[in-house]
């Protein structure tokens, strides 16, 4: 085995072993309220940093183009309560539009 394939295969495992932590120790128990609260939150900062990261990231730099005004335009059809599907459609044409004027 190469000292590679030994890495994914530790990687694997602590992942496993973390994975199922949570689970074995906690059992059936409830969370205290302030635990709750700060996992109820994880998702959507992890969510948020993904898609701040992606659409301003490059290595070593930070762009700005045409993926930055599909999210604007998503976060101002999200703020103003458009449904999924039409986020999905003005965010994918103001993209579409940027790249093709610009």
């Amino acid at each position: 085995m190469t000292q590679a394939w030994l890495v994914v295969v530790l990687v694997g495992a602590a992942t496993v072993a973390l994975k199922s932590a949570g689970p074995v120790l906690l059992g059936g128990r409830q969370l205290p309220p302030r635990v709750m609260a700060v996992v109820e939150l994880l998702a959507p900062a992890v969510l948020s940093a993904l898609v701040v990261s992606q659409a301003l990231g490059a290595p070593h730099r930070l762009v700005l183009d045409a993926r930055l005004a599909g999210v604007a335009v998503a976060a101002v059809a999200l703020w103003r309560r458009a449904p999924m599907l039409l986020v999905l459609v003005l965010a994918a044409g103001a993209t579409a539009l940027w790249r093709a004027v610009g």
